[in-house]
């Protein structure tokens, strides 16, 4: 695991080279302390800055930037090909010797033997790369299919930059950019901005499973480099509709434990120290039996509690450990340990992100990495075998709803939200605290208006529904002019949507960056691709029920751990950011959401946000999500050099307000 930057450019001396890329390399040193190299051609425009994560090959022989044997194609390569040995196998000598045993050697040689696109599709893995051909002049950005790895590109005046994490861009003398007023709102409607947006208008995330182009030649026309896509989500689903699994239920475990064998101990090599994230759930404790039979030794697993017992679930991890025999370390997180790592945040994660269970995840990263360099987890089962909850209530709350005419639903629910929302901004201040929030009202009212069934679930989990303000895009939005996705049950196209957007740019994004921020390498066997393709084969009853879903891996795990262990109501990574906001957390929120600090910054509407601080401080409403990601919008731009005000994202600003914040 490593991190990666570089320029694309024509016009820099000689001289200007080194300086610039050690500077962004030393950047995102966190991702790769353990050594850091760069490589340019200034004849070419190209230069290349690394940061080495040692996992693989401890040796010289896996230093980056790599060059082919060739010489041809020059490498910066950050995540794991863990089917490189099978690939290796494959391409035999291929009339050179191996100088080491990396992933990297392997993907250049696939590359050079088979080509860019051929050779992705080859790999079982995780990764970004970016990729320069010394014969053509081009450069190739590729990120892996489900996006676990990063990848930022754009331009900031005559330089094109890449690279793994923001802070890597930002470091270039130079270097501007402005906001994107889409992606804040885009931000406030799920607390991430779903790619390929980025907080900045002239930069962007790679989309999973996609490949990118720039000749130099076309860099210094500062021309858009052109993006394809090898893989897809949505492909991947009409494929599996296609081709249907043909078996029973007790087949179809069987077939899934084969391929989650496969892809756990491919994962399982290394050469540092490997263990897992427990939370006792069901993904995670899939994820460590399997590893657990797979191991001579017992595996080190590390879990987080919380002192609220609601929020609790360390003791079920110790359960399932102390049944498994594992190596288990538990840590309780209280407020005050939070608080201590909440000015980081910003920093950890480069634009404004608000799932709070941020937290625990830089907590248990810290944690594993007092002892291991690798730590395999088990996210993916939520969105690829149905688990959400979130799935099953808009469904039931959408069949009832339904009955009424939208013809009459939906003008009836936009005139009842519009009072709600009048009269609380009318009403006194002491008002707020009655029983009834009147913006509640608001906000449940405002899913109703919609006339199908997906958007309605789109509606409902929209944080600031019936709030104001928060517009919707299309970048986060499953495309359904595909007529096979038309066909598809609304459980597909909500899990379709969440692997397309909400798992990669939240909680992909979310364990990257907190883990890597630590130096540790997070991996996520249930979405090797096979797993994914192999659950779109599935019919549906074998995913979800009426009151719970992953029931195959519900069934599998029995095979490991007896159901009274596991089988409990889902809570997920639940943060008690509630209960903080009003206690431990209270005076720094405060201070953040202040008029004056609310002014300042001037990204949402005051009058509503005190509204609701107000309110959830009391006990007359819970809005914790949508404080959350105001106070992490606001820790954002706090942390930003010489702000100026955007037009607000959160109800509504005169139309002569100022609307670009520029930061250089």
């Amino acid at each position: 695991m490593c991190g990666f930057a570089g320029i694309l450019q024509s016009d820099r001396s000689p001289d200007n080279w080194a300086g610039p890329l050690r500077r962004m390399g030393d950047a995102i040193r966190h991702r790769g302390p353990d050594d850091g190299q760069i490589w340019y051609d200034p004849n070419a425009g190209i230069g290349l800055s690394f940061r080495r994560l040692a996992i693989l090959d401890l040796s010289p022989g896996g230093r980056q930037p790599m060059t082919s044997h060739s010489g041809r194609y020059v490498i910066v390569f950050n995540g794991e090909i863990y089917n490189f040995r099978q690939i290796r196998t494959q391409l035999g000598d291929h009339a050179h010797a191996w100088q080491g045993h990396s992933d990297t050697e392997v993907l250049l040689a696939a590359i050079e033997a088979w080509g860019v696109e051929r050779a992705v599709k080859a790999t079982i893995g995780m990764f970004a790369f970016a990729l320069w051909d010394r014969h053509e002049r081009k450069l190739f950005l590729a990120r892996d299919r489900i996006g676990v790895k990063p990848l930022y590109y754009g331009w900031t005046g005559n330089t094109f930059l890449f690279g793994s994490e923001l802070k890597a861009l930002q470091a270039l003398p130079g270097f501007s950019a402005t906001i994107d007023q889409q992606a804040v709102s885009d931000y406030l409607r799920g607390g991430f901005i779903p790619a390929p947006r980025s907080i900045y208008t002239t930069f962007h995330k790679l989309p999973p499973g996609h490949i990118a182009q720039l000749t130099g030649a076309n860099a210094e026309k500062h021309m858009a480099p052109t993006v394809a896509p090898y893989w897809s989500a949505a492909d991947s689903a009409i494929a599996g509709k296609k081709n249907p699994f043909k078996g029973d239920l007790p087949a179809a475990i069987d077939e899934l434990d084969d391929l989650l064998h496969d892809a756990i101990q491919l994962r399982m090599i290394a050469d540092v120290p490997i263990g897992a994230f427990l939370s006792g759930g069901i993904d995670s404790s899939i994820v460590v039996s399997i590893m657990q039979k797979l191991s001579s030794a017992p595996i080190r697993t590390f879990a987080i509690g919380f002192e609220e017992e609601s929020y609790n679930e360390a003791q079920h991890a110790a359960l399932v450990a102390a049944h498994l025999g594992t190596q288990h370390t538990e840590l309780v997180v209280r407020p005050q340990d939070a608080l201590a790592i909440i000015p980081s945040l910003p920093d950890i994660f480069d634009e404004p992100f608000a799932d709070s269970s941020q937290i625990p995840t830089y907590l248990v990263s810290r944690l594993a990495r007092q002892d291991v360099t690798v730590s395999l987890s088990g996210d993916g089962g939520d969105e690829i075998f149905s688990g959400y909850e979130r799935y099953r209530r808009s469904k039931t709350s959408w069949s009832r709803l339904s009955l009424l005419h939208p013809d009459i639903r939906s003008p009836l629910c936009t005139g009842m939200s519009r009072a709600a929302r009048y009269a609380a901004s009318v009403l006194p201040a002491g008002a707020a605290a009655k029983p009834v929030s009147l913006l509640k009202m608001a906000s449940r009212l405002a899913p109703l208006r919609e006339k199908s069934a997906f958007d309605f679930y789109r509606s409902y989990i929209d944080q600031w529904r019936g709030l104001g303000g928060s517009t919707r895009s299309n970048a986060d939005w499953v495309r359904l002019n595909q007529p096979d996705l038309h066909q598809m049950p609304l459980d597909h196209l909500m899990m379709l949507d969440d692997l397309t957007h909400y798992l990669p740019d939240d909680v992909l994004t979310k364990l990257d960056r907190a883990s890597m921020s630590v130096s540790l390498e997070a991996r996520e066997p249930l979405l090797d691709h096979r797993i994914i393709e192999f659950g779109w084969r599935l019919p549906l009853e074998m995913k979800t029920g009426a009151s719970q879903g992953k029931i195959i891996l519900r069934r599998l795990l029995e095979k490991y751990v007896p159901r009274h262990i596991t089988e409990r109501p889902k809570s997920g990574f639940g943060v008690p950011i509630t209960e903080w906001l009003r206690d431990g957390l209270r005076d720094w929120a405060g201070d953040l959401l202040s008029d004056s600090a609310l002014k300042s910054a001037g990204l949402v509407d005051v009058k509503v946000v005190r509204q609701l601080w107000q309110e959830h401080r009391n006990g007359a409403a819970n809005w914790h999500q949508q404080l959350w990601q105001v106070l992490m919008l606001q820790a954002w731009i706090t942390a930003q050099p010489a702000p100026k005000s955007v037009p607000s994202m959160i109800g509504h600003l005169p139309a002569s307000a100022d609307t670009s914040l520029s930061l250089s």
